[in-house]
């Protein structure tokens, strides 16, 4: 294997993260993540801001909320007939 370098383990770190590569680019980013600290804290924060996102998703709205988009929603179907 072989070091990819900067710019194609950036080019492809969010992909690499979601496992989305093949496994000879899996190896290549993974191994020049391993040497390269600047790299590594690029892989960090794109980490850390895709399971922020993923627990904000999960999260439910206010049931207020949920009620006046419903009421909003059955507005506009109703007046769309």
């Amino acid at each position: 294997m072989s070091d990819c370098g900067c710019e194609k383990a950036r080019k492809d770190l969010e992909e690499f993260l979601r496992n989305e590569i093949c496994a000879t680019q899996h190896s290549d980013i993974r191994e020049h993540l391993d040497n390269c600290q600047s790299c590594q804290d690029e892989a960090l924060v794109a980490k850390t801001l895709t399971e922020v996102v993923a627990r904000a998703c999960k999260e439910t709205a206010p049931e207020e909320l949920r009620e006046q988009v419903f009421a909003r929603l059955r507005i506009v179907q109703s007046t769309s007939h």
